[in-house]
């Protein structure tokens, strides 16, 4: 099964993905709740998947997606962000992000997405 890095600084937003993640059968969750932490959750964990906010402390998104890229040029990134972000986003995906889900988003959206770039 495969194991998924849920990076957001809002633990209530970690917990509504993960809620909706586990009834699709996920159940190898990681959780991060700034850049900093997410990349040294990527580093001793190497999840199969991150989910990546880009509006954060420390270190943004975009900032964790460069050094999580740099780190593993094949890891799969799907960013998540607030309505207006779409500057952001697109930046992301030309730094090698595979999807994004905006939010607040539906939960079959995000299953979906998830499912999409899993294979």
């Amino acid at each position: 099964m495969s194991k998924i890095l849920i990076v957001d600084d809002a633990a209530f937003m970690r917990m509504m993905v993960k809620d909706n993640l586990k009834k699709a059968g996920y159940t190898d969750f990681l959780e991060a709740g700034d850049g900093e932490d997410a990349i040294a959750k990527y580093t001793e964990h190497k999840p199969d998947l991150v989910l990546l906010d880009i509006t954060m402390p420390i270190k943004d998104g975009i900032q964790a997606l460069q050094a999580i890229k740099q780190i593993n040029p094949q890891s799969k990134v799907i960013m998540c962000s607030a309505m207006g972000q779409e500057g952001m986003v697109v930046e992301a995906i030309k730094l090698g992000a595979l999807d994004f889900i905006v939010k607040p988003f539906k939960p079959e959206r995000l299953i979906q997405t998830v499912k999409n770039v899993l294979g």
